[in-house]
Order: C-alpha cells, then structure tokens, then sequence
C-alpha cells in the first residue's frame, strides 16, 4: 500500500490498485509459484501502474487552464492547433524563465521530476516549509502571467 500511495497520484484509486495487485499476482502465481514473492508483488504494482499511464485518455483537469482548452483537446488535431499548442508552451517556458532561480528549481523538480516536498527539501538543501513557499510563490506567478490574455501580433 505504501507503494502505491507514494507512486500514484489520486489517492482515491489505491484501494482499486491493491485489488488490481491481487488479481495480477493470483493469476501469475497460479501459473508458477514465484520464487521471491516480495518482489513478485512489487514488480506486479510497478507494471499496473505502468499500464495505468500508458492507457490513461484522461486529461487531467490540472492541465488544462480553462475549459475551452479541453474542446480543443477533443478536436481532430490540425496546423491551427499544433501553432497554438506551440504558442502555448512559448508563453509557458516565457512565465517559468520570469520565476526567481530558487522558486523555478522548486517548481521543476515538484511538477516535472514528480517529487514530493520532502524529497525537494533534500535535494535543494533547504526546509520543508522553504519548499512550500517557493512552491505557492511559483504557482502565484505563473497563474498571474498565464492568466494575461496573450498580446495580439499587429498584421
């Protein structure tokens, strides 16, 4: 259980894994006994949750900054919509260059490398609080920017 709960998201779906993790290690064990059960269960929840990233066609509700990027998340994906995906992430690299150094580190290594505010705390050399600061002070800064309605180019 500690696994699943350090390595999945949405805490309300462990309870479904473990079972998931039970049925997968009854199905193999039946064929074959394995010869070291701990990490035959570990490597079973290492490739549910595997499976579960592969086939997610969920976009996380986090992601999308209003609802109307989810309409065009829908659409038959075209040129308008890989410039705009590409305008998009030009303002977003343009919001993370504007946060200060320590606040940019703490959001990459939170948002990108998955790490949770202990592990972040370690690995910047600084409090656990320190981190959540940088954290609320990233996320405050990013949302003012992006939340600017994008200059319009003169034609």
């Amino acid at each position: 259980m500690q696994y699943l709960q350090h390595n999945w998201r949405n805490h309300s779906d462990i309870a479904d894994l473990r079972q998931e993790v039970y049925v997968r290690v009854l199905e193999g064990a039946s064929r074959k006994l394995p010869e070291r059960p701990k990490q035959f269960v570990f490597a079973a929840a290492r490739n549910l949750l595997i499976d579960r990233v592969r086939h997610a066609q969920i976009v996380p509700i986090e992601a999308a900054v209003d609802l109307e990027a989810l309409e065009i998340a829908i659409d038959d994906p075209g040129p308008e919509r890989g410039l705009l995906a590409r305008e998009e992430l030009q303002r977003l690299q343009m919001a993370l260059d504007q946060l200060p150094p320590r606040c940019r580190e703490a959001f990459m290594l939170g948002r990108i490398e998955g790490l949770n505010g202990r592990q972040i705390a370690q690995r910047m050399g600084i409090g656990v609080a320190a981190v959540s600061e940088h954290l609320a002070n990233a996320f405050c800064a990013l949302a003012d920017f992006l939340s600017v309605e994008p200059l319009r180019r003169p034609k």
